[in-house]
């Protein structure tokens, strides 16, 4: 299996795919050699990883295979600046393990469903804790915190593109969840009913209500912004349409 795995790379990724979609033991043969190998992927052409890596995550078993990716230690090469973030020692209690696997949860539930989904949410839960982090150090530094937040998205997106190429079709509404965490997080009155205007408005908010269920401090925001949405009701296929003839 070395020698096959060294032969191309992808060979583990469907490895792990496959044993995340049908629940069953690798070889040892097959599985052994893994644990080696994960650095060959950094061979793989960018832009092949991030269509693989659809395969794997928008399967419907999106989160067993996440599990699987930490388990194998495929995670740090696919991965490297999320990976310090989630070390197997610390996964428990660890927020940022359980964010990811929250969000995969939930793709793969609506996956199960027949319900859209999109690869620009889940990359931006698996790059949150770098986006964060950058934030937060920006921030320290006196950046105000939506500049913050846009640098850190631009940082994390750009560090990821030697390993994952993630078209700018999904990186810029990536950005956009990011950086209105912080106006979901502090508009109030007139300021908020525009927010609920914005394209990216659901996915957002969405995005916040995952940190808040995964634990992160968002000033108890998630009900605020439910109870707006019912008492501001919005046509978001219309906000879609308009959205689609910006230039």
């Amino acid at each position: 299996a070395s020698q096959r795995y060294a032969e191309d790379p992808v060979r583990m990724l469907r490895a792990i795919r496959f044993k995340a979609k049908f629940d069953f033991e690798l070889e040892t043969e097959t599985a052994a050699p893994i644990y080696s190998s994960g650095h060959l992927l950094a061979q793989v052409a960018p832009a092949r990883l991030f269509d693989e890596m659809i395969k794997l995550l928008l399967s419907g078993k999106g989160q067993q295979t996440f599990k699987l990716l930490v388990e194998y230690q495929l995670f740090d090469t696919l991965f490297p600046a999320t990976a310090p973030f989630i070390r197997a020692d610390k996964q428990n209690d660890n927020f940022d393990y359980q964010l990811i696997c929250n969000a995969l949860a939930n793709t793969d539930l609506r996956v199960q469903q027949g319900k859209p989904v999109t690869p620009a949410f889940l990359y931006a839960a698996l790059l949150w804790p770098v986006v964060r982090e950058e934030a937060e150090n920006a921030i320290a530094d006196g950046t105000p915190r939506l500049r913050a937040l846009q640098l850190a998205g631009h940082y994390a997106v750009d560090a990821l593109l030697s390993t994952i190429a993630i078209p700018k079709r999904f990186s810029i509404p990536m950005r956009e969840i990011w950086t209105l965490q912080q106006r979901l997080e502090t508009a109030h009155g007139k300021r908020a009913i525009t927010v609920l205007q914005h394209p990216r408005f659901r996915a957002a908010y969405d995005f916040l209500l995952l940190r808040e269920q995964t634990g992160e401090s968002v000033n108890e925001r998630g009900e605020f912004w439910t109870a707006l949405q019912i008492e501001h009701p919005v046509n978001r296929e219309e906000i879609r349409q308009a959205d689609k003839k910006r230039p």
